[in-house]
């Protein structure tokens, strides 16, 4: 794929996936669409490859007709589903300088495409991603996606501290030799693969570009929202737990310059009252909002007191996370796990007062609605918040407990 120019310089290359499930009916019009365009305005050498993963109608003949007629196309085929499988795959593979990724439906404008990857091709970045929250993007789709893509990506500011502002777009590139190095540490082979490839690059201090894009929602998008939902919250908590353990360090990444490079343990730079309770509240309101959008979500699939129960679990994991570290002034990883054990029993507190109150709603009007459950809910939740807050400051964080067990210790 790689081509010289007429001094005899390497052009550096780019290999764009298509990955598809079932897309016989709008595949070849894509394809012949983003490959003209390619053609006819991209500066760069370039290959589009079709990932087909594990179609039952005629998706593969169609994948491979377009091999045929259209010089840069090639496809494969899996026999398993999986956005992420699909990327892994060939990205793994290629011997591009860029790697790429669109959705067949091409909701994406592709006049951003050169934007996005530009800064990889000249060595600014390691990751580009297109952004639908950037303040100068253009997007056209419904409030019930609209609610659930920003829930979601406000959760994973506050669970896991992204700085990141779109994990689910589906207009993604990445300097090749920097995913070959992430590749092996990425285990979601869905659509939490994304994220999981973001987080990492982002705890290992590579550059992340945004751009904005024009997006139109399509509306034969055939995602199972609530099951997609779940995964990802499952992926959140599975990232958690590796970053506990140190697990998403990953040594010798090939990049040309890094942002944040990791740092050793910092010891804590604690805040006063007043410091702490602005800190507290903000990350009070976010983790409420997420609570509120991942009960809608799960109650959807399960009992009032079960939705409870799983919503809380999250956000109570990410609003210890957020709070040792925004509130309390906490950084790196020493007692972490402790921390987030110790803060497992505000939780609890926090899903007695919670169930008690849900169940007690059942009592008095068993055919409450959801929104009255949810108003119920959170007043209960605010109730578990002055608790939790109390028992941060004078237990969980308190920075005169190290040094009294340490003072226990030596004498």
């Amino acid at each position: 794929m790689n081509q010289t120019t007429a001094g005899g310089a390497r052009q550096r290359s780019v290999e764009i996936v298509v990955p598809v499930y079932n897309e016989a009916h709008v595949l070849a019009d894509s394809i012949r669409r983003l490959h003209a365009h390619l053609e006819n305005s991209f500066p760069f050498p370039f290959r589009i490859t079709v990932a087909d993963n594990a179609s039952t109608d005629a998706t593969w003949q169609v994948a491979i007709d377009l091999t045929y007629q259209l010089p840069h196309v090639h496809a494969v085929h899996l026999d398993q589903k999986g956005r992420g499988r699909a990327l892994k795959h060939v990205w793994s593979r290629s011997t591009a300088d860029v790697v790429a990724y669109m959705d067949v439906d091409l909701s994406t404008g592709l006049e951003g495409f050169l934007p996005l990857v530009a800064p990889l091709l000249s060595g600014h970045s390691d990751v580009a991603i297109g952004s639908r929250l950037h303040r100068d993007s253009a997007v056209v789709r419904g409030p019930k996606r609209e609610f659930i893509s920003r829930s979601y990506n406000l959760l994973l500011r506050v669970g896991l501290a992204a700085k990141f502002s779109d994990a689910q777009c589906g207009f993604k590139a990445v300097r090749t030799e920097v995913f070959q190095a992430l590749a092996p540490h990425i285990e979601d082979n869905a659509w939490f693969f994304d994220t999981e490839l973001l987080v990492l690059a982002e705890r290992n201090g590579l550059r992340i570009h945004e751009v904005p894009v024009d997006w139109v929602d399509d509306p034969d998008s055939r995602v199972d929202i609530v099951r997609t939902a779940i995964d990802d919250l499952k992926g959140m908590a599975r990232i958690t737990r590796r970053t506990l353990r140190g697990e998403t360090r990953i040594a010798a990444i090939p990049a040309p310059r890094r942002l944040n490079q990791p740092q050793p343990d910092a010891p804590a730079q604690r805040k006063g009252l007043t410091g702490q309770l602005p800190s507290f509240l903000a990350v009070g309101v976010a983790c409420t909002l997420a609570y509120m959008a991942l009960y809608l979500l799960a109650r959807q699939l399960m009992p009032a007191i079960w939705a409870n129960g799983l919503a809380l679990l999250v956000t109570a994991v990410a609003n210890t996370a957020a709070n040792r570290r925004y509130t309390f002034g906490i950084t790196g990883s020493a007692d972490a796990l402790r921390h987030q054990i110790e803060g497992g029993f505000a939780f609890i507190i926090g899903l007695g007062l919670t169930t008690g109150a849900v169940a007690g709603l059942h009592v008095l009007a068993a055919d409450a609605s959801h929104g009255t459950e949810l108003a119920v809910l959170v007043g209960a939740n605010a109730v578990a918040t002055v608790t939790r807050f109390v028992l941060m400051r004078l237990w969980v964080f308190n920075p005169r407990r190290k040094t009294a067990l340490t003072s226990e210790y030596a004498s």
